[in-house]
């Protein structure tokens, strides 16, 4: 009976240090330093713009025509890879097995998502993180209007030369046994970029 409750205690002591280092790595992740990177791999409606530093002129042109026949389709598929670099500053591991997030542009509601890939920052080190984005501009316009999403999309892909300010909040998930666990609390981080120098 002794050896029993020994191996009980053990197992539990072990499960516990297993929440407490996941809960110590999600807690590192989220004093660890956020910095835009970059837009890759950027899809609209079928239309493949590559990267948001190299829009050729001509996709420029079929960005604004895409944009501006919203009333007129029954969906305009957008997707894209908005790369961050994450420096971990702290003496300890940062990490977590998920994360939640939304993304704002201009204080405009624009996608929630979520990314099931593992994040582990060793301490002093920089990674870059890569957060996949999809989303209807449809659906989009239909909570706003067609002339908001064409503008704040039009200064985000660099059509115009207006500042964009994204807001991205992440909110990290963690595994303990066969539970997922989000944080209550997100990470808001906030990037200014877009529009012409």
């Amino acid at each position: 009976m002794k050896k029993i409750v020994l191996l009980l205690s053990i197992a539990l002591l072990l499960n516990n240090c297993d929440i407490v280092n996941k809960v110590g790595g999600a807690y590192q992740l989220s004093q660890s330093e956020y910095h835009y990177n970059s837009l890759e791999n950027i899809q609209l409606s079928g239309i493949n713009l590559g990267n948001a530093s190299a829009i050729s002129v001509s996709k420029l042109a079929s960005i604004a025509t895409v944009l501006a026949g919203g009333s007129s389709m029954q969906s305009i598929p957008f997707t894209m890879i908005l790369n961050m670099d994450v420096t971990n500053p702290n003496k300890n591991v940062a990490f977590l097995d998920a994360l939640d997030y939304a993304i704002q542009i201009n204080e405009m509601e624009f996608v929630e998502g979520k990314m099931d890939i593992p994040i582990r920052i060793e301490p002093g080190e920089t990674k870059m993180v890569g957060i996949p984005i999809s989303v209807d501009l449809k659906n989009v316009m239909n909570r706003y209007s067609q002339q908001r999403v064409t503008n704040e999309m039009s200064a985000f892909l660099g059509i115009t030369p207006n500042e964009t300010s994204v807001t991205v909040k992440l909110w990290p998930k963690l595994t303990v046994g066969k539970t997922i666990l989000k944080s209550p609390a997100a990470i808001p981080i906030v990037f200014k970029f877009g529009g012409k120098n």
